[in-house]
């Protein structure tokens, strides 16, 4: 019995050292920023005091900077490898105004860029990390961008991508308008990250998030999960990503997109974004604040953006992607833009679901922009399904565009169990229309305008399956609901069509090869 008292004694002292070495050591590695001379009072700059901490807690191989309730008025804070950047419930990280010359200077770049000045510097960030692993953000705070700017000439004139001046037809680039401009401290990013791995951003809450609310470029393992972003430019970008998940997201954007992937030529290689899942995300064009308050107020027509896109950047392509029970809300529909030379292909999209739907509501285009040097290769699309799609108050411009191009046509696109409600409005001169080609034109929805069709426009495809097809107007329309041009390969399976009286429910140009029609009585050709 005495042994087994001191054996019990021993195992009990030795649980409490072991506890109290766990308490030390998480202690240790738990840095919170206002030991470090944080104030959070929102008129002193906290980014010092913050950098100061991420500094200590790197010092002992990584560890969470905790950002206590407060408003931290902030320059760039600087990540590092294996820092857990955790910002609590009442925490707001502010962007300083940019007279305060606070964010990093923009790091070097050799122009000419293929990309924007947004795409091309990141140490300009309110927060921003480059080559690091181990990289996450996450709690229940904001992040307010503050004075963040949402674009600035400078930055594009810097890197040679100069809004205006003549593209130089060899290289695809902007001519350089000064290649000595020294470096600058323009504010445009929440949070930029380049060359990271194994990221997590979740939890947060950002608003006006300047140029990108999220920017990461050629990032491997990424996770951006719960996050609310209420922004006027794009709420994130992940360009020349691999092995990607955007889950459980809320992005208002009603002046740029909403999520947009990209693969520039910022790393200064055509590389792939690939292996990327999209779920169980809401995109919205609300003005700006206005998710966040509840109020969900439309602004102008025209800038109700917010979508999920991919391109306009291209230069290596979109590979492996899945997108899955998404809504669109006042915003423009799903966009898929391969022209830049490289590959889109191997997409799956189930579940989606739109409301007032500006300018279209499933746009694939293929085109000749080419802003890729020394470019080998024709933009091409491929082995694209998108399933179980209700739009509703769709644009009148077109609800469903899909155009490849003559020498490089769509190749297996199929789209089943689609709903769309067009708002109508079409003319019989809208209807006879004759539809331009992109070319090498910007490919927004609205470079035809008004299409002569209101519901499926279709062009430059091999192997098209179309199968539960149901496409409504609102208001009377006078264009058919459907055309189609230069498909080798056009299967229709079970396509109801409304249409005006006189109206034919689809076109069929000569050039429309290998045509079965099922269960679709109203069509013929």
């Amino acid at each position: 019995m005495k042994h087994s008292f001191i054996w019990l004694l021993l195992t009990s002292l030795l649980g409490c050292a072991n506890f109290a070495s766990a308490v030390a050591a998480e202690e240790q590695n738990y840095f919170n920023v206002r030991r470090y001379g944080a104030v959070g009072d929102g008129k002193n700059l906290d980014s010092p005091a913050i950098n100061k901490t991420i500094e200590a807690a790197a010092a002992v191989g990584g560890g969470t900077v905790f950002v206590p309730a407060g408003t931290y008025l902030s320059g760039s804070i600087r990540l590092k490898s294996n820092i857990h950047l955790l910002i609590d419930s009442g925490a707001v990280i502010l962007g300083a105004p940019q007279d305060l010359k606070a964010y990093d200077e923009t790091e070097p770049f050799m122009p000419p860029a293929y990309q924007d000045g947004g795409h091309t510097y990141f140490h300009n960030s309110l927060i921003w990390g480059e080559n690091f692993t181990n990289v996450f953000i996450t709690g229940h705070g904001m992040i307010n961008g503050g004075d963040l700017k949402e674009w600035n000439p400078i930055l594009d004139k810097m890197c040679g991508r100069a809004s205006e001046g003549k593209v130089d037809t060899a290289t695809n680039a902007t001519p350089l308008p000064n290649n000595g401009m020294p470096p600058v401290r323009i504010g445009n990013k929440a949070i930029a990250l380049k060359l990271c791995k194994n990221v997590l951003i979740r939890d947060v809450t950002i608003f006006h998030g300047g140029h990108f609310g999220i920017l990461a470029t050629g990032c491997d393992n990424v996770t951006i999960d719960n996050v609310t972003i209420d922004t006027n430019r794009d709420g994130m970008d992940i360009d020349c990503c691999r092995n990607v998940m955007v889950s459980n997201c809320r992005v208002n954007s009603p002046k740029d997109d909403g999520i947009c992937l990209k693969s520039t030529y910022a790393l200064g290689e055509a590389r792939l974004t690939e292996n990327l899942t999209i779920i169980n995300c809401q995109v919205s064009g609300f003005e700006e604040g206005t998710l966040l308050d509840g109020t969900m107020q439309s602004g102008p027509k025209n800038w109700a953006v917010g979508r999920i896109k991919f391109g306009t950047e291209s230069s290596g392509g979109f590979r492996n992607v899945t997108i899955a029970n998404c809504t669109f809300r006042n915003s423009h529909g799903i966009a898929l833009e391969e022209v830049d030379g490289g590959i889109l292909e191997n997409f799956t999209i189930n579940n989606l679901t739109m409301t007032d739907v500006k300018k279209c509501a499933i746009y694939l285009t293929t085109g000749k922009r080419n802003r890729t040097p020394n470019l080998t290769t024709t933009s091409r699309m491929r082995n694209i399904l998108i399933s179980n799609v209700v739009a509703d108050g769709v644009d009148n411009l077109s609800g469903i565009i899909l155009t490849g191009m003559a020498e490089q046509p769509l190749e297996g696109i199929r789209l089943e169990n689609i709903r769309l409600t067009s708002n109508g409005g079409g003319t019989k001169e809208h209807a006879a229309k004759s539809i331009v080609e992109l070319g090498s034109g910007y490919p927004n929805p609205t470079w035809a305008g008004t299409l002569s069709a209101y519901g499926i426009f279709a062009r430059h495809i091999k192997g098209l399956e179309l199968a539960n097809i149901t496409l409504n107007f609102r208001t009377n329309d006078f264009r058919p609901a459907a055309q189609f041009a230069d498909i080798d390969g056009l299967e229709i399976d079970n396509l109801k069509a409304q249409v005006a009286a006189g109206v034919r429910p689809a076109t069929f140009s000569a050039d429309v090869r290998g045509v079965a029609l099922r269960n679709s009585p109203a069509l013929e050709k």
